[in-house]
């Protein structure tokens, strides 16, 4: 150990002598370490979020779009729609499939909405069956829900998201009173709770749910959805779900073979697989940066050792001279360039952490330390240093003692 110790004052004597090349070494192992570190924390911050946002939208969810979903790259758009997913179409679903234990039809458009003086242009009203709280797991934080009776007798009633009933009414209590969307005038019933973004990045408070049959009697005068919510049995009859609802549909349809969907079923991992798909190639640009900075730091690194090495030629013959075993010698290189990376790897970790949380916080997600991550990124930084030290350690004891005491 004392052995050690003294290579180890000996290494940082000599480093010290060489401040300005030892930064820039040490800075080249800090970007690498702080991008594994940010990319490791980013990755388990979106695998969280995700995962909230499953439980957010609903338990064990597929969803029934009219008309077909295309991708362009990461993103999705839905460029045709259809009139022909019905209401009775859901009430197939769910008399035809035991995996499925509850459907919800909803229809959905924009219109304004007035109180006295406040006018919101554009908010989404949804026209939701009386399950819809339960399947889409929207719960009521004051006043009451949609019921059976209020659909049955297309009752002008509706249910406030958070943001909307703020911005109409304030701080006065929205419950009981009455707003006019477009020109009917409804009566507010109830207001969610606040569930903030879903994954489509839409606020799901700034919205409106009024009873299924009045929004297509009364505000669209039409006999189509726009989507069918179901809620599967558990997540392991998911798959098989979707099958049968597509083909149940095509039947229902009368879509013949080798003709497309007017549909599209999807559940809530396929959603989450493009964000994670994004977040795959962030990863791969991520761990690609941090590889580069660690072969810059290494090279950095190896360049200064090299140096270290033929400056102290004497300092290495008298040592050998004077009893210091050859793996004293490749020991005290290594210690070196070791410690030039671990110090890097440190400063990495630590600015990594914080940068990641500051990321999380402005994104608005859950942060997480990925304690794996840390694993890696301190890995990584001492073996860039190890590697780096090798070849000026096996250059160092190739010097002669002898040809330095007598030069």
């Amino acid at each position: 150990m004392n052995r050690i110790i003294l290579n180890l004052k000996i290494a940082l004597g000599a480093l010290g002598n060489y401040r300005l090349r030892t930064a820039l070494a040490v800075l080249g192992v800090f970007f690498g370490t702080l991008s594994l570190v940010i990319v490791g924390n980013l990755s388990d911050s979106l695998s969280l979020k995700t995962a909230q946002e499953i439980d957010n939208l609903g338990k064990n969810l597929v969803i029934v779009f009219s008309g077909q979903f295309h991708q362009h790259g990461p993103r999705t758009s839905l460029t045709s729609r259809s009139t022909t997913l019905t209401r009775e179409d859901g009430t197939a679903i769910l008399d035809s499939l035991p995996a499925a234990t509850q459907v919800s039809p909803a229809g959905m458009k924009a219109f304004p909405i007035r109180y006295r003086n406040s006018v919101l242009k554009a908010i989404a009203v949804n026209g939701v069956t009386p399950n819809f709280a339960e399947v889409r797991n929207f719960e009521i934080a004051e006043g009451n829900s949609i019921t059976d009776d209020d659909d049955k007798n297309q009752r002008k009633v509706a249910v406030l998201g958070p943001t909307t009933a703020e911005k109409l009414f304030g701080k006065e209590n929205p419950v009981g009173k009455t707003i006019l969307i477009w020109r009917v005038p409804c009566q507010v019933i109830g207001i969610t709770i606040a569930k903030g973004s879903d994954i489509a990045g839409n606020d799901q408070d700034n919205q409106i749910f009024i009873p299924l049959k009045t929004f297509l009697r009364t505000f669209t005068n039409q006999e189509y959805v726009n989507s069918i919510y179901i809620q599967a049995a558990n997540g392991n009859a998911i798959a098989t779900l979707q099958t049968d609802i597509a083909a149940l549909l095509r039947m229902r349809h009368r879509i013949k073979e080798g003709f497309k969907d007017d549909f599209t079923v999807v559940d809530l991992k396929d959603v989450n697989s493009l964000k994670n798909d994004a977040m795959g190639m962030i990863t791969i640009l991520g761990r690609t940066a941090a590889a580069a900075s660690f072969l810059i730091g290494a090279l950095g690194i190896l360049s200064i050792m090299i140096l270290i090495v033929n400056e102290r030629r004497i300092e290495i013959g008298i040592r050998r001279a004077v009893g210091a075993r050859r793996r004293d010698i490749i020991l005290q290189f290594l210690l070196e360039s070791s410690f030039i990376s671990v110090t890097g790897g440190l400063i990495g970790i630590l600015a990594g952490i914080l940068a990641s949380l500051a990321i999380a916080r402005i994104l608005v997600y859950p942060a997480t330390i990925s304690v794996p991550g840390l694993i890696l990124s301190f890995a990584a930084s001492a073996l860039s240093g190890i590697v780096a030290g090798i070849y000026p350690s096996v250059k160092a004891i190739q010097i002669n003692p002898v040809d330095i005491i007598r030069s």
